[in-house]
């Protein structure tokens, strides 16, 4: 379904899953819309079914909080990667490391763990972005829940954020062999 643009009247809670009450959050929609960017939107019940799915999505992102120095920061990889930190801390200029969720999660008050949507500007982050994902037409993202995905061109998410590029990103598993291997 290809959506230009919703209501705020629009978007209800998904009562699709017992626990599972949050909404895609308004200041997602409403910042997709102003920016007057084409996206669509999937919505699927059965969040197993959309996990297991999400393996085949192409363009599918996963974003994590990193903190540098006295830096929080949002640093958004293909789906099957991972986050180098030392690469990442290099690239930053300080040492970086993750976040736990209870450092953190009361920035997104309106998102699902682990659902955090790629746009670190719309919770005062800045967004670092691994350089794959330049070369990619789409990206799809769980917008906030864990049974929505968004899909939009590359090109009109980084107009719209504007995202720092690096190289940080490495195949899931990789960083680990490496650090066996040694």
């Amino acid at each position: 379904m290809e959506i230009t643009g919703i209501r705020d009247e629009d978007l209800g809670t998904n009562k699709f899953l017992p626990g599972h009450m949050k909404e895609i959050p308004r200041r997602l929609i409403r910042c997709l819309n102003d920016s007057g960017v084409r996206y669509s939107i999937q919505h699927e019940p059965d969040s197993n079914r959309l996990v297991r799915e999400s393996v085949d999505l192409v363009g599918l992102v996963h974003s994590a909080v990193i903190r540098a120095g006295k830096q929080r920061l949002l640093a958004v990889v293909p789906n099957g990667c991972d986050i180098d930190l030392k690469k990442f801390g290099m690239l930053i200029g300080e040492p970086a490391r993750f976040e736990t969720e209870d450092e953190f999660k009361w920035l997104f008050p309106d998102c699902v763990l682990g659902a955090v949507p790629p746009f670190g500007n719309l919770y005062g982050l800045a967004t670092w972005l691994d350089s794959s994902l330049t070369e990619t037409a789409e990206i799809a993202f769980l917008a906030g829940t864990s049974i929505d995905v968004i899909k939009l061109s590359y090109s009109a998410y980084a107009d719209v954020i504007r995202p720092r590029i690096g190289k940080f990103g490495t195949k899931s598993g990789e960083s680990k062999r490496a650090l066996k291997a040694r």
